[in-house]
């Protein structure tokens, strides 16, 4: 029979403003203003009212018949909780207090710096949130998780560096190849807590729904199939949205979670928290050479960085002259939030990926450059704005000769380099014969001097020399 570990990840996004033009920022300071939605405070107060009130207070009273429990908070939630919501987040503060309870550790911004080419983001931000944590509720945290539980070899071994005792990822069947979930495992000597994910989606995704043959799940029932599983802990780490908001109250889910409790009791399931669960013998070491997530049927990084649209914004996010300028205002554009809305997949994945976006993916990636880029412009000089990324309408989209598109396209200078190399070669030749490239860079990019340079090249090589030159210098490379 196995043990029980149960998590909650708690986050909401700072979403976009999918109306901002330039011109909504001119004069002004305060860009945070602007730059975000005014639903978001809308948002959070109806998660509130139908979830982490009435959820925590469950939960509170589960802890102090002691059932045991972990949450994970996103920094970006517990700043709309300081501002909108204080109520809810004293109901957490009690949670963080109970000795029954653990708060995990993870990116402040519940971002995607773990898939950056260097590592020093991700350390920033999963200290902030470390120091976040102790501030706000007097809790060190001892295990950790990266953004939606992606991982692999590299990102564990900066938690490992940073001094965490566990870290969890999905168990994915790729990973374990027919082994079990419930076990403890290793990579590198790091221990690994594996989500369980069937029994995660039971509640997560299936609760509700009325074509299941479980329909409808009862307390005793789940509790049932948990002491029923092999291995010494069973992982159940789910949205806590789930309850009361992606599942409504009147699907009986909160009803289903004041049960738990009692009938993990009756079952004979002990709970237990993740640091605990991490002292269990290691059943063998785990390499993650590739990411392995809980996000979608791939369990990958495909949820956010899938497709093109979704790889040029994650390009220009990491190559920003932002991060340097701005940070402040510049982490906020790397939650994961902002390139699942961009997925165009199609499926039961797809339904998830439009319930979180129902506006649609385009409109979505065109607030996003919107809103880098005219943060990159105001970071800038006037005499370097030419390396600031662009949005949607003034970038450049390579086409072949009858017009059609060549499917790539370029918001920067510098990812312009990259396209020349990507990009169909007839297409490429097709534009350069044309002097599209210095039309465009004298035009959008606002560059006449590197314009006429471009204009006197014979190739695509000479094309890409005479940008990467120009960036340089502007960018003091």
């Amino acid at each position: 029979m196995a043990s029980l570990c149960m998590g909650f990840e708690v986050h909401q996004p700072f979403r976009l403003n999918r109306d901002f033009v330039p011109a909504m920022a001119r004069g002004r300071r305060d860009l945070k203003g602007c730059y975000f939605d005014p639903s978001n405070r809308e948002i959070l107060d109806r998660v509130a009212a139908r979830c982490y009130i009435p959820a925590t207070e469950i939960v509170l009273d589960a802890l102090d018949g002691g059932m045991k429990c972990a949450f994970s908070l996103s920094g970006v939630l517990v700043e709309q909780l300081e501002r909108w919501r204080p109520d809810a987040l004293a109901l957490f503060a009690e949670v963080a207090a109970h000795k029954n309870a653990e708060f995990l550790a993870q990116t402040y911004y519940h971002s995607l710096a773990g898939f950056f080419a260097d590592t020093e983001e991700l350390n920033l931000q999963m200290r902030m949130h470390a120091d976040l944590m102790h501030d706000l509720f007097g809790r060190v945290p001892t295990v950790a998780e990266n953004t939606e539980f992606a991982l692999d070899d590299r990102i564990a071994a900066v938690v490992r560096d940073l001094g965490f005792s566990a870290v969890y990822t999905e168990g994915a069947d790729r990973l374990l190849g027919g082994r079990d979930p419930n076990e403890t495992y290793t990579c590198d000597g790091l221990p690994l807590l594996l989500r369980n994910c069937p029994l995660s989606d039971d509640i997560a995704f299936r609760f509700s729904w009325a074509g299941w043959d479980k329909h409808p799940l009862t307390a005793e029932t789940y509790a049932s199939w948990v002491a029923r599983s092999p291995g010494r802990c069973a992982h159940v780490f789910i949205d806590y949205e789930t309850f009361g908001e992606h599942h409504r109250e009147e699907s009986g889910i909160l009803d289903f979670l004041d049960a738990l409790p009692g009938a993990f009791a009756d079952a004979g399931v002990a709970t237990l928290l993740p640091s605990e669960a991490a002292a269990s013998p290691s059943a063998g070491e785990l390499a993650l050479e590739d990411v392995v997530s809980w996000a979608d049927l791939e369990k990958d990084a495909s949820a956010w960085l899938g497709n093109p649209v979704q790889q040029s914004a994650f390009f220009a996010l990491e190559h920003s002259p932002a991060r340097s300028a701005r940070p402040d205002l510049w982490r906020y554009l790397g939650t994961s939030d902002h390139f699942y809305y961009l997925a165009r997949k199609d499926g039961s994945c797809g339904e998830v990926h439009r319930y979180f976006c129902p506006e649609g993916n385009d409109g979505s990636h065109d607030a996003y450059m919107r809103v880098l880029s005219h943060l990159e412009s105001r970071c800038l000089g006037r005499g370097r704005r030419a390396v600031a990324s662009l949005p949607p309408d003034r970038a450049f989209h390579f086409c072949f000769p009858g017009g059609q598109y060549a499917g790539v396209s370029a918001h920067s200078l510098r990812e312009f380099e990259e396209a020349l190399e990507r990009a169909p070669r007839e297409s490429v030749w097709w534009h350069l014969d044309r002097g599209d490239y210095s039309r465009w860079i004298g035009g959008a990019v606002g560059d006449r001097r590197l314009a006429r340079a471009v204009s006197a090249c014979a190739t695509p090589d000479d094309v890409r020399e005479a940008v990467r030159a120009r960036r340089c210098l502007l960018c003091g490379d």
